[in-house]
């Protein structure tokens, strides 16, 4: 008998979206069939009529119980939230498995560094995880000779930051060398490379510009890490990537020169990818002005209409791959603190956003098809980032994650609604259509009809291998 049967749904596969019925048995789905062929054994059937049936989410890119800077928060000692916090938010906005950070800190090997971060989330997450290795700064050849082994091992993304803010000490700026010995390595072995693209002298001389004009408020912070900085470094990497052979990821993508740096790579046959945040697509710098204008800040920074529209534009096409969060979750103090391009926090609490939005803006809005909102939340960032076929399919052999939205419910976002460690949202207020009503990680229901049933215990982490072809020419 089978361990669960979801029946009725509109599933969406890699081929087609029909009315279908999906197997589990235990942690993996077994068949996805036609209606009615799998008979009615089975412990658990869940109706999923009037449902859309999806891959579970990923999010490739958060920051979860991560130190924040004095200089943005005025007090010292502060972490992003927790990975029970986080993860839970994730389950109810649909997110079945998230890619945070290993950064090697005190000393430690970068492989010391992954094996802390395993440990400090093992146990305490509702969701499966994995992690990038950061490579930023000078990294000693030791760290950068220890690449491959990361990658055989599972670890099969690393990243970068070529710019640092002031009062980030930990996130030492990555100089064009140690960029392109982190290409090399990474290109010899098989992993990609996710880059935080801005060039940081363009953005020291804006900032102390802006400052000696008496315009370095929080609210200009898009005219020092502005268009011009992300052209210069996206454009720079796309060449290295060139000569390393080197697959690349740009992750939070805010200019419409950085997607047009990325189209150029592409339409030259280099595996170059790009990552649009939900919250990229919905705001602009004209937000800053607001009152709280600092809720709305993620690094790099919110841009222009123009930009906007060229994410859209992409995300729509298909130059864009990825929509992720940038997940850096504090509290509304924190966040209003700084009161300069300097100081400023980025980061706000998406994670469990990022799923409804993309879904509201793009499904329900006639933007996006079902089966390219999969690719946008879900299948892009498995194959890209190694996890595919195991995770961001509905397809025998995959992962039984899975999540039902009802595409007919018709919402305010509240802050009630949201289940983040924190007392704010730059969401609430915001109109949406479809909500994700259940969510399953492996066969054990999570989140069902706004209850909590699984366990921290769940989350597992994940290893990953990244697909020859991905690494070859655009593939997603």
């Amino acid at each position: 008998m089978l361990d669960m049967i979801i029946r009725g749904g509109r599933v969406v596969t890699g081929q087609r979206v029909a009315e279908m019925d999906v197997a589990v048995q235990g942690e993996k789905i077994v068949a996805v069939t036609e209606p009615g062929v799998l008979g009615a054994e089975a412990a658990r059937v869940i109706d999923a009529s009037g449902k859309v049936v999806v891959p579970g989410g990923i999010e490739p890119h958060a920051h979860v119980a991560t130190p924040v800077p004095q200089l943005w928060t005025g007090v010292p000692g502060v972490e992003t939230q927790s990975p029970e916090a986080a993860s839970r938010a994730a389950a109810f906005g649909g997110t079945t498995t998230m890619v945070d950070f290993a950064r090697p800190l005190h000393g430690a090997m970068p492989l010391e560094a992954v094996e802390q971060r395993v440990q400090r989330f093992a146990g305490h997450s509702y969701i499966d995880f994995a992690f990038h290795c950061v490579f930023n700064g000078v990294s000693p050849p030791d760290h950068i000779a220890q690449i491959r082994e990361l990658i055989s091992s599972g670890v099969a993304s690393m990243k970068v930051w070529t710019i640092t803010r002031p009062g980030d000490p930990p996130n030492p700026a990555t100089d064009d060398g140690h960029l392109w010995a982190v290409m090399d390595q990474v290109a010899r072995h098989g992993g990609i490379v996710a880059v935080h693209g801005e060039d940081q002298a363009i953005t020291d001389y804006m900032t102390e510009k802006l400052r000696r004009e008496g315009r370095d408020q929080a609210h200009n912070i898009h005219l020092a890490h502005n268009n011009l900085s992300e052209e210069v470094t996206f454009n720079k990497t796309v060449r290295m990537a060139r000569s390393t052979g080197a697959g690349v990821y740009f992750v939070h993508v805010t200019a419409r020169e950085g997607v047009e740096a990325i189209m150029h790579g592409r339409a030259d046959g280099l595996p170059i990818y790009g990552e649009v945040l939900h919250h990229f697509l919905c705001f602009t710098s004209e937000d800053y002005l607001k009152p709280e204008g600092n809720l709305y800040h993620t690094n790099p920074g919110l841009k222009f209409a123009d930009d906007r529209d060229a994410l859209w534009r992409e995300t729509i096409r298909g130059g864009i791959s990825t929509v992720a969060t940038d997940e850096y979750t504090t509290h509304k103090a924190s966040k209003l603190e700084g009161k300069t391009i300097d100081t400023i926090q980025g980061g706000h609490n998406g994670i469990e956003t990022r799923f409804i939005i993309t879904y509201s803006e793009g499904v329900s809005k006639g933007r996006i098809s079902l089966q390219r909102f999969v690719e946008l939340t879900s299948s892009n960032a498995a194959r890209l980032l190694g996890m595919y076929p195991q995770k961001g399919a509905l397809a025998a052999g995959s992962d039984a994650d899975i999540v039902l939205v009802d595409p007919d419910v018709r919402k305010t976002i509240a802050l009630s609604d949201l289940h983040a460690d924190s007392d704010y949202s730059i969401w609430e207020g915001w109109q949406v259509q479809g909500w994700p009503v259940t969510t399953i990680l492996r066969g054990s229901v999570v989140v069902e009809d706004g209850k909590l049933l699984g366990s921290p215990q769940h989350g597992r982490f994940l290893k990953r291998k990244i697909s020859s072809e991905v690494l070859a020419r655009p593939a997603a």
